[in-house]
């Protein structure tokens, strides 16, 4: 019951709400908010501007396409940069054995040297210290000094042939010091070029890593039972597809195989990642997600498939569906020309998806479409 301030209240916004009408000519009634009505109004409009913040803050995430296409590019980063350490390592090998190699030729070069050195100087100090052979004492001496003379020549001629072989030797050293440098800065530049290159490699490791945890994180908000079965995360992480690719058609173990949103169907980790993607979009279009009959089939499935519907289905072994990369759609799409089936005709390469060639005539499958990896990678 309102207090008599607030009856008060209505009853002079009633009476001017009639003075209004009356003056106007017309007997037209002016509704007053009531305090319920504007405090359910401010509540709508708050409500309103929250939901707008969080649609802008959801536009702001990167879609599933994206975040699987950053981790494949890390990873595939992650081979580059390990490639690249390879090469250097073995540059670097090359290069230290040329090193050494020519230090040991510097080496045996001293030793004959040094072989050489040894004779020559301990005759030449013999010479010098013989007083026959020295000086010019011996020019007066009984003769012609012929002998003397000859003597002399000899040791003017051995001290020469010291002083080059100690040119030689000095030379020498100094290549030797000289290689022996560039080896030690090349083995320097070597270890600060491998330590950023792990550094490099570690970085890119731990990048694609987060990835696949947002993706895993994304699929399952979306409900996708990630580990289902108990085959473990990995099984959604596109990094991993080359794994996928060495087993046979049709016996992908579930470790390979990521779940979709759609209760028991899977497919290889890229193909299901971009399909979760595209189901979001069809979802946005129709108000419901994609129906599926099926996707990933085992050898054996394929085998039942195929006797069961002769000519609608490829030999065992062979069909897509046995890579994991193929899907089969109900809803509306198994119909060529509906809604649903022309809205993926015209949408489904951007995330990777196709209707292949053969299944609009040989045979007519509309409900059948295919991840092409190829193309995957380019959206």
């Amino acid at each position: 019951m309102p207090s008599p301030r607030s009856a008060g209240l209505i009853a002079a916004v009633m009476a001017v709400a009639s003075v209004v009408g009356v003056s106007s000519g017309t007997s037209r009634f002016v509704p007053v908010a009531s305090e319920t009505a504007i405090s359910e109004a401010t509540s709508t409009s708050e409500t309103g501007s929250q939901t707008a913040g969080e649609s802008v803050e959801a536009a702001k995430e990167p879609s599933l396409t994206a975040l699987r296409k950053q981790a494949q590019e890390a990873y595939k980063a992650i081979g580059d940069a390990s490639k690249q350490l390879d090469a250097r390592k073995k540059q670097f090998d090359s290069s230290q054995k040329k090193l050494a190699s020519k230090l040991r030729q510097l080496g045996k070069a001293n030793q004959e040297l040094a072989s050489m050195r040894k004779p020559l100087s301990d005759l030449v100090e013999s010479v010098y210290q013989n007083p026959s052979a020295t000086g010019i004492g011996p020019l007066f001496a009984q003769g012609d000094g012929t002998a003397t003379l000859r003597a002399m020549s000899d040791v003017d001629h051995l001290a020469v042939g010291r002083n080059k072989i100690l040119d030689d030797a000095a030379r020498l050293l100094k290549d030797k010091e000289k290689l022996a440098a560039e080896a030690q800065d090349l083995r320097s530049a070597n270890l600060l070029e491998e330590a950023q290159l792990d550094h490099q490699v570690d970085s890119l490791r731990a990048k694609s890593s987060d990835l696949v945890k947002s993706l895993t994180q994304t699929l399952t908000k979306m409900g996708v039972k990630v580990n289902q079965g108990h085959r473990g995360a990995g099984a959604c992480d596109p990094t991993r597809i080359s794994t996928a690719a060495q087993y046979p058609n049709g016996l992908l173990p579930k470790s390979s195989l990521c779940p979709l949103p759609q209760a028991g169907r899977e497919l290889r980790a890229d193909a299901a990642i971009a399909f979760a993607d595209l189901n979001l979009s069809y979802q946005k279009q129709f108000g419901r997600q994609m129906c599926v009959t099926d996707s990933y089939r085992s050898l054996a499935s394929q085998q039942a498939v195929y006797y069961s519907r002769p000519g609608f289905a490829a030999v065992p072994g062979r069909s897509n569906h046995g890579l994991g990369l193929a899907v089969d759609l109900c809803g509306g799409v198994q119909n060529s020309g509906s809604a649903q089936f022309n809205w993926l005709e015209a949408n489904s390469k951007r995330f990777g998806f196709i209707h292949p060639s053969w299944a609009y005539s040989n045979p007519f499958e509309p409900w059948h479409w295919e991840y092409d990896p190829k193309l995957g990678a380019r959206v």
